[in-house]
């Protein structure tokens, strides 16, 4: 069994309130090795149709995501973990402030950032045919603007050591039909890099994951039919194998690791 040197770790992650999601398992990961989880979530209200939450597809990713983070906090509660959860927006730049304050208020400072939180459209308009300023400015907001402040006020506040994951998307680099979801990653990916770099002096370290075709409730049975022959490992990717690369990324066995961007997809988009 591996020792990830995370024990008495305190680590945020944003995105944590779809018991199915990257977020999600993320934080139970972490818990289970004995780090200190601080859950951040915005809920994002969509319409959905109860009566189909029941199987996976968007009105049970919709449902998720559009709720708190109860059911998340009791799978931490039955492990015994040490957490908190906040309710914020990280595309504010105020709120981002008291998130950090409240964390250190908990518990000092944080060692871990995990940027999982993500907006993009539902209604199809990220298009370059249909592209609206309000998709490009409400993308960028989170994917970028927020991840970027999360960082800022990370760094800032750590002074030294500690890690960042940002979370991007495997087709990042080439997304039609989702383009600016996929830019604001590619973004996301720059300042991975350039980021790595200017804290490295600080002994911190900025990697980011890029995860492929992964179930966290949105992908339905047709989709996934469509989906899994693009996968060259054959199956979808689960939170948990996203999970078990960001706490690695953490640990300090990757001390060396910086400014890099791994595909955890099985092959796809490579």
């Amino acid at each position: 069994m591996i020792d990830y040197g995370l024990k008495d770790r305190v680590a945020l992650i944003t995105g944590a309130n779809n018991p199915r999601g990257i977020g999600a398992a993320a934080a139970l990961a972490f818990a289970r090795e004995g780090a200190k989880v601080v859950l951040v979530y915005k809920k994002v209200l969509r319409p959905f149709d109860k009566s189909k939450t029941g199987a996976n597809g968007v009105d049970r990713y919709y449902e998720a995501n559009a709720g708190n983070a109860d059911v998340v906090a009791e799978r931490l509660r039955k492990i015994h973990a040490d957490f908190i959860v906040l309710e914020s927006d990280i595309s504010d730049e105020a709120a981002v402030g008291r998130i950090w304050a409240a964390v250190e208020e908990r518990y000092g400072k944080a060692d871990i950032l995990v940027n999982n939180a993500a907006a993009d459209d539902e209604n199809g308009f990220d298009t370059i045919e249909k592209i609206t300023t309000e998709v490009i400015d409400g993308t960028f907001a989170v994917n970028v603007r927020g991840s970027l402040l999360m960082m800022r006020e990370f760094i800032r506040r750590r002074g030294s050591g500690g890690r960042v994951v940002n979370i991007s998307t495997d087709a990042a680099q080439i997304f039609a039909g989702q383009i600016a979801y996929g830019s604001s990653k590619a973004a996301l990916e720059a300042l991975t890099r350039s980021v790595a770099l200017e804290a490295a002096k600080y002994g911190i370290t900025v990697n980011c994951v890029a995860p492929g075709p992964t179930q966290t409730g949105w992908i339905d049975a047709e989709l996934e039919k469509a989906v899994v022959p693009l996968i060259p490992l054959g199956e979808l990717i689960r939170p948990e194998d996203i999970a078990e690369t960001i706490l690695f990324l953490a640990s300090a066995q990757a001390r060396m690791l910086t400014g890099q961007v791994v595909k955890v997809s099985g092959g796809h988009a490579l």
